[in-house]
């Protein structure tokens, strides 16, 4: 199968799965998200195998030889394997229990029977069964709950979350992304075991990717509310944590913490955008004096952002867009119709690329207020587009620092920035044409500049 090849269908797969088990003459079942979204009527392109009285790694090879695909990834301490075929990753596992010792990130694996194997997972909607003839088998009553819209754990939820900690993580994702409810035993279990989803158990680079898949599902504000109440926020994002019970004046509604999931919630599923959204007053609580005023907050905010995703492993091109738009995300808040067409053309190169998110935060902090005029910034809005669609364009530079040099005589250091930034800033206020030739002349005719 070549890279090109459209994804494979549910019946190709099946038959090859059945070809290679057939061949083996052992029994192996797909179990967990693929079923559970199957019958939902959710896409879900990755198959998990479970071999019962059999070999995974064996099998996955066999798989991956009657499919025509490369041999398979395998994980020999695991005992699993992964077959990649076009749009498709297939998981190879034999039934098999694992948990976390209290100071390792690293499972201990042993085999198991196929009840004891489903008993150890997550929730029991992940615990349904489909044989390779499409039959859907039910051994833990993980369709009902399913119907029903609730996550509950196949076993006692404090040995379930003491097994995997991330776990607790995971429940709230699934809540967020399927509109699901927690079985009332949930919440508390996740509040005893809190200190549990931190290093050296849980890397963060897990804990990262929990959160991510959070704030990209259709309800990021449910899985914050969720991560508050199970006591979870403080240990994986103490700088939002402390936004709780901050008050604020104007035409807020709310606390800062409420302020900023209702700013999370009128946001798009954009990750950056969101991220920006969750951060964009992190810095209220420590700038806060008391009488309604947070000087300074976005640029303490921003510092605060930075830390937290360095320490969550975010990459640094994510790092400086998410700091850059909570730096700036009160310039178009603060937008007035007396703004001069400089002041707009300062906004559009402040922001860059940054522009397009601003101006969505912008709208989703102001929906999450009392704001009376959000329709400020469709105007704001316009005018951007004017600016930026202005030929010759002023945003862009037009001299460099070696051509200030030779206009001038004089050599390397602060007064040739000096310059360049001066003359870039009566560009963008029209006070000197926006081209290279007007502004060396300019430069030469004002030796005092």
């Amino acid at each position: 199968m070549g890279a090109d090849q459209p994804v494979a269908s549910e019946g190709e797969l099946l038959a090859l799965l059945g070809r290679a088990a057939s061949d083996l003459g052992v029994t192996a079942w797909i179990v967990g998200g693929f079923v559970r979204d199957r019958l939902l009527g959710r896409p879900h392109l990755d198959l998990d195998i479970v071999v019962e009285d059999g070999d995974a790694l064996e099998l996955a090879r066999g798989f991956a030889q009657v499919a025509g695909t490369p041999q398979p990834v395998t994980f020999e301490r695991f005992g699993t394997a992964q077959v990649t075929l076009p749009g498709r990753l297939v998981e190879f596992v034999t039934a098999r229990t694992e948990s976390y010792a209290p100071d390792s990130r690293k499972p201990n694996v042993r085999r198991a029977t196929l009840e004891e194997d489903l008993r150890r997972r997550d929730f029991t909607v992940n615990t349904l069964l489909m044989d390779l003839d499409g039959n859907v088998h039910d051994p833990l009553g993980g369709r009902k709950d399913l119907e029903a819209r609730v996550l509950r754990t196949p076993a006692d939820p404090r040995r379930t979350f003491t097994d995997d900690p991330l776990r607790m993580l995971r429940g709230i994702r699934f809540a967020a992304e399927l509109g699901f409810t927690l079985a009332p035993e949930l919440v508390p279990a996740m509040r005893e075991l809190k200190s549990r989803l931190a290093p050296p158990v849980i890397s963060v680079e897990r804990i990262s990717d929990e959160l991510r898949k959070m704030l990209e599902s259709p309800r990021p504000k449910l899985a914050l509310e969720l991560l508050d109440e199970a006591g979870l926020l403080e240990v994986i994002l103490p700088e939002i944590a402390a936004c709780k019970g901050v008050a604020q004046t104007g035409f807020h509604t709310h606390d800062v913490f409420g302020h900023t999931l209702l700013t999370v919630e009128h946001t798009d599923a954009d990750l950056l955008l969101r991220v920006a959204a969750l951060f964009h007053d992190a810095g209220k609580p420590p700038t806060a004096k008391g009488d309604g005023t947070f000087i300074g907050h976005e640029e303490v905010g921003a510092e605060i952002a930075r830390d937290a995703l360095e320490r969550l492993r975010f990459s640094q091109r994510e790092i400086e867009a998410v700091t850059g738009l909570v730096r700036l995300h009160l310039r178009p808040v603060f937008y007035r119709s007396e703004w001069t067409d400089g002041a707009v053309r300062r906004l559009a190169r402040d922001a860059g690329r940054l522009l397009e998110r601003l101006m969505a935060l912008a709208r989703a902090d102001i929906a999450a207020s009392a704001y009376p005029h959000p329709e400020k910034l469709d105007e704001l809005q316009a005018r951007l587009d004017r600016v930026r669609d202005e030929r010759p364009s002023r945003l862009r530079p037009l001299i460099t620092g070696e051509e200030i040099m030779r206009a001038r005589g004089i050599g390397p250091g602060p007064e040739v920035g000096r310059i360049k930034q001066k003359l870039e800033e009566m560009v963008i206020d029209g006070e000197i044409a926006p081209d290279k030739a007007a502004v060396i002349d300019y430069l030469s005719k004002h030796p005092n500049l």
